[in-house]
């Protein structure tokens, strides 16, 4: 009688596994076929921003046959002045688009000007240099060779020069005022010019120049020059202007003002 139980256990386990395949089978039969029905071809590409990127090609595909990490890729090489592309799948026929946008924190000087970001990538720019307020990156032209738009370049120079402005940026003391060019053709002689925020000038006499001052920094220990280029810049300010240049390559910062030399 307990044999005979168990086979009755059995033959119902076995019938429900059957029926529960049978089920899946049919469901993906359905599904499959489902999927294929015009109500699910593209018809709208709806976008996160005003841009000129074409993706009409994608009109008239099957929303489920389009592959999006593929079509992000692509997107992504073809134009590579976007940090991120995703694509999302709003059912039942749309595409949404989101770009995210390389912001670039510097420019290089090479054969013509690069933008560059903060993972070491460079792009091409559409504005001049003297227009957007940003860094330009001097002596590495025989450093990087052959540029690519959308390439990153891990050279030690342009990263020396990327640590400078991330370093001034995260300086509560200087990040408000502004490096016109920072030069890194020599990381030992590795230097940039620092020019104090227009809002400071407001009220200073009109014979006063307002030239930057050129700092002298080196390649090594960069966090804490600018901190103590912070310190010097608070404990100097009133005289920020009759500098002529900071030097940190010693072993004491060095101080040569316009019309004598100091040490600090």
């Amino acid at each position: 009688m307990k044999r005979q139980k168990i086979n009755l256990a059995i033959k119902i386990f076995a019938a429900t596994i059957i029926v529960f395949v049978i089920f899946i089978s049919i469901s993906g039969y359905l599904w499959h076929n489902f999927k294929k029905l015009d109500y699910f071809k593209i018809k709208d590409i709806v976008v996160s921003q005003n841009n000129i990127i074409d993706l009409s090609y994608l009109k008239g595909q099957n929303i489920f046959a389009v592959n999006l990490e593929r079509q992000a890729r692509y997107l992504s090489e073809l134009y590579p002045i976007y940090r991120k592309i995703r694509l999302i799948r709003i059912l039942p026929n749309r595409i949404f688009v989101d770009f995210l946008k390389r912001k670039p924190i510097a420019y290089i000087k090479l054969y013509k000007y690069f933008a560059v970001d903060e993972d070491s990538v460079i792009f091409d720019v559409s504005q001049e240099p003297e227009i957007v307020d940003l860094p330009i990156i001097l002596g590495l032209e025989t450093k990087i060779f052959g540029p690519k738009n959308g390439k990153r370049f891990n050279v030690k120079e342009l990263n020396l020069a990327l640590t400078i402005i991330k370093e001034i940026q995260n300086n509560r003391a200087l990040r408000f005022h502004r490096i016109k060019r920072i030069d890194v053709a020599y990381p030992a002689n590795a230097s940039f010019f620092l020019e104090l925020a227009l809002k400071n000038h407001r009220f200073m006499a009109p014979d006063i120049s307002l030239e930057p001052v050129e700092v002298r920094i080196g390649p090594a220990e960069i966090q804490d020059k600018i901190n103590i280029l912070a310190s010097l810049f608070i404990q100097l300010k009133n005289d920020w202007f009759n500098i002529k240049y900071i030097d940190f390559r010693f072993k004491e910062p060095v101080i040569k003002f316009k019309d004598k030399d100091a040490k600090k």
